[in-house]
């Protein structure tokens, strides 16, 4: 200050003076700016030595960088803010210094020891610690914190002038209090004149505009927007002062725009705010093609495309709900989370609005229906899936949605919020698509029955009646006609979706009124069962025949179930697992999970299943669990149990009205294939350690029984998690995990496990909306395979048996002995004819021998032994009658025999024949027998119809396909398929067969792909003549046979998608015109018969896990999306113009083409492949093609076309993606299934990226192709999931920010970097300074 002084005394101008300081400061060895330096001069300036000669001079020291600026204004804000008012003069000064400072390029800063002390000097100054929590000191997170400090304080400084609350939150009254005495008393001078004084209140008011225009100057600044949108981006935390700041001017916004004369900036300044807050990036115009730019950043691609367009947009919903409706494969996952997840993806990546998101979902589900509305006969119709998809699945999963948004927002009084009004809107559209909305055949009668309660409601409602209780007292007479959109607005309001509003819409109710009938309608067995009725022979069969109506009824139903006396459990069981289950769309959720919580119930509270206690408790129960066992078992049952999979707790607006009292839902987390599991093993390992009586002939005549019992429920679990894959799937897996996500014992009790982990880590927040208790509460615990010792060897047995062949046993071991009981017993006819059970092993490698048994002791030869100990010798019995036949000494006749007695004495052991006869037909060590109608069952001619069908129909969908048998060729078969098929081929279609039936179809199916040999014609032939009527469901189901091998089919199959999802016709403008999801998948499958040409959409769903080489299915798909790319460009390029610029609506279009494109062949990588492959995507496919040299036919593609290529390149890898694990997946289910790899994945194609642009990889592309590729990518993940970037390597990010720039896409780069984390901040800071 001394040199100060003597400088200011010689009256040297501020740059003379700058000078001396620089010396001085050099002198003392200090670098240069200096920190104390800073300090002494504002210390000084503050207020002790406040002259106009010392703010000058500091200015100029900062002009010359003597002075770090930011760290001056630092001091200076922490001094001056807080004696704005009694130093207006030093206010308007630091005024001046921020306006000529904050947004200039002289805040940056050379690292090194003096930026360390200034920085922790800044942070100090402002005191960042206390008042952000910020208590780190590196220069790129000060100087962004320092702009919001600044940008709050200023705001707080207008609206206090200005008379109101700065809106500071409580605990920061005291932020701009300095301690101890102020200093600004010392020197000031005190003039009382009046002039003087009105001077000064005019310079405050003036300082109150200039702060407003500092302010405004500041926000629309876009470096200090990227720094404000850092802080939001990646510490929202912090940037919630500023939103508590933005409200008060909002509140305010009236007044202050009268008192200040640029009062006007104050709308621009909450516009720059918010757009701050829009974390949206919006690229500008200079992307690789403008008009691929404009395009996407011109608004929502939706409102660029029209008619069938639209509709293609949203092909992953058709995907997904056709393929979730083929019961050949279980998932774990709730269809609801599924759902959910994914259309929130899909809203955000087609950028629409809820109402066309929700009304693309729901006509999606009603295509659905429509595609098999009279389904083909079969065993399984699916019809009653997919009515629960529409009806059911896809209602919870929009309430799902549509509470996110009410525990994010709350409910204001009668205020609708935006998915709310889009669900509305979107059910309200629907009413114009009279097609889609013609109910099947079987569900006419609900349809019209929900129609006249709509017409009744509306009639009362015009006659004045509003009361609910008087509007439920109706005419029964009236009779309305009904579509599905009643059936749809029935399952909404039953889960407060909506309300009964509906029913006043217009054209709800038709316009001609209701009908009326003198007939009187049928009254509801249900309201006799509600009056009191009781449970006898007529009522039942009443009640199972139709479903509940209401959750009280299902209410005192439970309760009969859980308390009742024995024949009164028995009936509840029976009617609560009949339509109410299979079709009462309106409570199915309630009706899965009393369900569950029955066999859960039935489990005693100790976990041993050996006490003789437990036992008897088990045999206590045995009626009422068949009667649950067999109706899971039946038809669509265990589908439908599977589409609920790990369910969301479904709590709606009126609180957890579901069923608490019987804690169904305790969980956050309703888990159904897992829970079912876990309830299913108890009870296999209790009943199958019970043994039989002696008399005990066979389970199939119905008798309730521990084996009919243990059977029902062993093969109820092994259904769950399909024990009869082919083995070459745990072969091919690889990588360290399967191919898809498949079920396996262990998964499903690790999923199990897992929930119940979460939902115990987050029992306290359940407390606050589950007040209802419980009773007789038991709290889930976790269930092990190690807990159930005989079902784990079993288990171990079975896995042992798949991987290779049996091992010899020793005489003396209790398995031997077992096994040669059974095979007395089995073999008892045969030794009348003198063929012996000690010929039939004696070449068996098994070593299973005995004598010859007196056949007429009926009781010596039967066995019994509990059902562990039968299934454990069962193997063992396959391999000796299997090698006796096929060595000419057991017949075929005999063979088929024998098998069919063991599955008639215990059906468990039909599990242990497919399994065996699985595994040996895959390791192919049997020679084919001849299927000729002597030894074995003949397909005589139907085989050469059977194919000739099969060829007709894959030729319709651009398949062609070569004969497998030509005629005069004999058919054969391997030995354990021809013993497999003969043996199906015996049961009777029987409604108490149907544990067995759900088990034969898909198991014959799977040991029929587990072969070389071309097997399923033959198969299909013989059950067609068995069951003639089941002859188009059977020739269906073939069309999987060709693709299991065939990889030449398979790319025939997928060209087909894409060549008719593209050059179907494009007339109509409607959403559900045929063009794209209609040619693609069909319309209607089914129309007395199979419905040709058929749709190669559909016939891939339904194959496409019989793929054996799914990573040349994801090759052969993006090797269609990169053609149909170039053809699209091609084809319009020559309809234009030659200029690009002239042609650039043309090449838009292609672009939105290009777009659908790569969607589809997302949509069909994603079902085929599973999570793994898009893994492989990610990794291994698309760098090898990009690195790979280009094919002769696509060199020299051209500017459009290379662009394009990239452009559908990287929307397809996107697509994949984000399908896969979505910008912000909220379920637990979803992120323990998919996301732990995501991290791994994504990183490693970034660093691919990387390395390209930093030029350590070579490409095999054309550039146009890369530039392309890589700039929409980034593109697309900063735009739409910004979350994926956290997780990726800085150096990454940096690598792949400087290739950006290289190529002029500065606005890209920035965004990417900005969406980095906090890891990025300093590179961001510096990279804007």
């Amino acid at each position: 200050m001394a040199a100060v002084k003597a400088s200011e005394a010689r009256g040297d101008p501020p740059l003379l003076r700058a000078v001396e300081l620089a010396r001085v400061v050099a002198g003392d060895g200090a670098g240069i700016p200096s920190a104390d330096l800073a300090g002494i001069l504002v210390s000084n300036l503050c207020f002790a030595h406040n002259s106009p000669s010392l703010w000058k001079l500091v200015g100029q020291a900062m002009a010359s960088r003597l002075l770090c600026p930011l760290h001056v204004l630092a001091l200076l804000t922490s001094r001056v803010l807080p004696q704005r008012r009694a130093q207006p003069e030093a206010y308007r000064l630091y005024l001046e210094l921020i306006k000529c400072n904050v947004t200039s390029s002289s805040l940056v800063m050379e690292a090194g020891p003096n930026r360390d002390k200034i920085t922790k000097s800044i942070a100090d100054a402002l005191q960042l610690s206390k008042i952000y929590g910020y208590c780190g000191t590196e220069f790129g997170h000060v100087v962004i914190m320092f702009v919001l400090a600044v940008v709050t304080k200023l705001i707080d400084s207008i609206l206090e002038d200005c008379g109101f609350p700065s809106g500071m939150a409580e605990g920061q009254e005291g932020v701009y209090a300095i301690e101890g005495p102020q200093p600004m008393d010392l020197d000031v001078k005190r003039v009382s004149t009046e002039n003087q004084n009105e001077h000064r209140e005019q310079l405050r008011r003036k300082n109150t505009v200039m702060a407003l225009d500092v302010l405004h100057m500041m926000i629309a600044d876009r470096k200090i927007q990227s720094f404000l949108r850092l802080i939001f981006l990646n510490m929202p935390e912090k940037f919630s002062s500023l939103s508590q700041r933005l409200s008060s001017i909002e509140a305010h916004k009236v007044a202050l725009e009268t008192l200040l004369p640029s009062g006007h900036k104050i709308n621009d300044l909450l516009i720059d705010i918010r757009r701050v807050c829009n974390a949206n990036y919006q690229p500008n115009n200079k992307r690789i093609v403008d008009v691929l730019g404009n395009m996407r950043s011109g608004g929502s691609l939706l409102g660029q495309l029209n008619g069938a367009g639209r509709a293609a947009c949203w092909i992953i919903f058709d995907i997904y709900v056709e393929n979730a409706i083929d019961g050949k494969h279980l998932s774990g996952i709730s269809a609801i989370e599924v759902l959910k997840e994914m259309t929130k993806t899909l809203q955000v990546l087609n950028e629409a609005s809820w109402q066309e998101t929700f009304k693309a979902l729901w006509i999606s589900a009603l295509r659905l229906v429509q595609r098999a509305r009279e389904p083909l006969e079969g065993p399984i119709p699916h019809l009653d899936a997919r009515l629960c998809m529409l009806l059911a699945l896809i209602p919870l999963s929009v309430a799902a949605i549509l509470k996110e948004e009410t525990d994010m927002f709350g409910v204001e009084g009668s205020k609708i919020l935006p998915r709310r009004q889009g669900l509305i809107s979107s059910l309200q559209d629907l009413i114009q698509y009279s097609g889609l909305l013609v109910p099947p055949s079987s569900v006419v009668n609900a349809a019209n029955a929900a129609a006249s309660k709509a017409a009744i409601f509306k009639s009362n409602y015009n006659a004045g009646v509003v009361n609910s209780s008087m509007v439920a007292q109706t005419d029964s007479s009236t009779k309305a006609v009904g579509n599905m959109l009643h059936l749809i607005i029935e399952a909404c309001i039953s889960r407060n979706l909506v309300d009964t509003s509906a029913y006043l819409w217009p054209g709800y109710v038709g316009s001609s009124g209701p009908l009326k009938d003198t007939t009187l309608s049928q009254e509801s067995p249900w309201l006799n069962f509600i009056k009191g009725a009781p449970l006898s022979g007529p009522l039942i069969d009443a009640l199972v025949a139709t479903p509940a109506s209401s959750v009280g009824e299902l209410d005192k139903l439970y309760n009969i179930a859980a308390n009742g006396s024995e024949e009164e459990k028995t009936a509840a069981a029976k009617i609560l697992c009949g339509a109410s289950l299979v079709r009462g769309w309106n409570i199915q959720e309630h009706v899965v999970g009393m369900v569950v919580k029955l066999l859960s119930a039935s489990l005693p509270s100790d976990s041993s299943t050996s006490t003789p206690g437990n036992m008897n408790h088990y045999l206590s129960q045995m009626s009422t669990l068949n009667e649950i066992l067999l109706g899971v078992s039946y038809g669509d049952t265990i589908h439908i149990l599977s589409l609920y999979g790990m369910l969301s707790s479904l709590t709606f607006d009126d609180g957890p009205r579901l069923i608490d009292q019987y804690r169904i839902y305790e969980n956050p987390y309703l888990i159904q294939v897992p829970d079912v599991a876990a309830a299913l093993m108890p009870l296999c390992e209790a009943f199958g350690s019970i043994a039989p009586p002696p008399n005990h002939k066979s389970t199939i005549l119905g008798e309730t029984s521990a084996y009919s019992v243990f059977s029902c429920a062993f093969l109820c679990l092994l259904r769950l998690w399909k024990f009869y894959k082919p083995p070459q799937e745990y072969c091919l897996a690889g990588r360290g995990g399967s191919l898809r996500l498949e079920l396996t014992l262990d998964y499903l009790l690790l999923m199990r496990n897992n929930c119940i982990d979460f939902s115990n880590s987050s029992a306290p927040s359940r407390d606050s909306y589950n007040n209802m208790g419980s009773v007789n509460e038991v709290p889930a615990q976790p269930v092990y395979i190690d807990s159930f010792p005989k079902l784990r060897a079993w288990y171990f047995q079975n896995q042992a048996c798949i991987a290779s062949t049996l091992s010899g046993l020793c005489n003396k071991n209790p398995v031997h002995q077992v096994a040669n009981k059974i095979l007395s017993m089995i073999c008892r006819k045969m030794n009348k004819g003198g063929v012996s059970s000690g010929n039939l092993s004696s070449t068996s490698s098994s070593s299973v021998s005995g004598s010859s048994v007196n056949a007429s002791d009926d009781s010596f030869q039967r066995p019994a032994v509990p059902a562990w100990e039968f299934l454990e010798a069962v193997p063992f019995v396959l391999e000796a009658v299997l090698t006796a036949c096929a060595h000419g000494r057991l017949s075929s006749r005999d063979l088929t025999t024998s098998l069919r007695d063991l599955v008639d004495f215990l059906p468990a052991s039909l599990a242990a024949i497919v399994s065996y006869f699985s595994a040996e037909i895959t390791r192919g060590i049997w020679k084919p027998v001849p299927m000729n109608g002597i030894e074995w069952p003949s397909p005589g001619a139907s085989l050469h119809s059977i194919e000739a069908e099969i060829k007709e129909i894959l030729a319709s969908a651009g398949v062609q396909i070569h004969s497998c048998y030509p005629r005069g060729v004999p058919p054969m078969l391997p030995l354990p398929m021809a013993a497999l098929v003969s043996l199906t081929i015996t049961f009777k279609l029987d409604r108490s067969l149907e544990c067995i039936q759900g088990v034969i179809g898909q198991a014959l199916e799977n040991c029929a792909g587990g072969s070389s040999w071309p097997s399923m014609p033959i198969i299909a032939a013989l059950w067609t003549q068995k069951v003639r009527r089941w002859h188009d469901f059977i020739v269906l189901s073939c069309l999987r046979s060709p693709f299991g091998r065939d990889k030449d089919a398979v790319a025939q199959l997928v060209q087909s998608c894409f060549s008719s999802f593209l050059q179907s016709s494009s007339s109509g403008s409607d959403i559900t015109a045929n063009r794209g999801v209609g040619a693609l998948l069909g319309d209607s499958i089914t129309n007395q018969g199979l419905r040709l040409p058929m749709a190669p959409g559909f016939i891939y769903l339904r194959t496409c896990r019989t793929f054996h080489d799914t990573y040349f299915v994801s090759e052969v798909i993006l090797k269609q999306v990169i053609e149909w790319s170039h053809k699209l460009a091609n084809g319009w390029s020559f309809n234009g113009p030659p200029q690009l610029k002239s042609g650039r609506t043309s090449l838009s279009c292609a672009a939105s083409m290009a777009y659908q494109v790569a969607m589809l062949g997302g949509g069909l990588l994603c079902i085929a492949g599973g999570p793994l492959v898009v893994q492989v995507l990610y990794e291994e496919t698309l760098p090898t093609l990009l690195l790979s040299a280009r094919e002769q036919s696509l060199k020299d593609p051209g500017p459009v076309s290379s662009t394009l290529q990239g452009y559908a390149m990287a929307n397809m890898l996107f697509f994949c993606g984000s399908l896969l694990w979505g910008a912000d997946r909220t379920s637990p289910v979803m992120k323990l299934s998919f996301l732990s790899r995501r991290p791994r994945v994504v990183g490693t194609h970034m660093d691919f990226i990387a390395g390209v642009l930093d030029g350590h990889i070579l490409l095999g592309c054309d550039p146009g192709t890369w530039k392309a590729y890589v700039s929409s990518f980034v593109f697309l993940v900063v735009k739409f999931v910004p979350s994926w970037l956290r997780d990726i390597k800085l150096d990454t990010l940096k690598k792949i920010a400087a290739g950006l720039r290289s190529w002029r896409e500065h606005d890209l780069a920035l965004s990417l970097l900005e969406r980095g984390g906090p890891q990025a901040i300093s590179v961001v800071v510096e990279t804007m300074l």
